[in-house]
């Protein structure tokens, strides 16, 4: 089995680089800043890639776009908690 081509796309590798940036400062946190807060901003930023690399595989256009949506919606819910 080869490597996922999906690691190839632009804007997936953009978005792991992200999310992993994410990862390092919340980290860093202090506990309950990192349970409340912290949570929900490592898990909609993984989410954003999680859904980019799923829609590169999907089949079925209208699942690869919705796949795609998903990952605009958790971008958003990203942006927003580090707002």
């Amino acid at each position: 089995m080869g490597k996922p081509d999906f690691e190839a796309l632009e804007v997936y590798k953009l978005t792991e680089s992200w999310a992993n940036e994410i990862w390092k400062i919340v980290k860093k946190w202090d506990y309950f800043t990192k349970d409340r807060i912290g949570k929900q901003i490592v898990m909609s930023a993984d989410s954003v890639c999680d859904n980019m690399a799923e829609a590169r595989v999907r089949y079925i256009d209208r699942d690869s776009r919705r796949c795609v949506k998903i990952a605009r919606g958790s971008l958003y819910e990203t942006v927003n908690w580090l707002t």
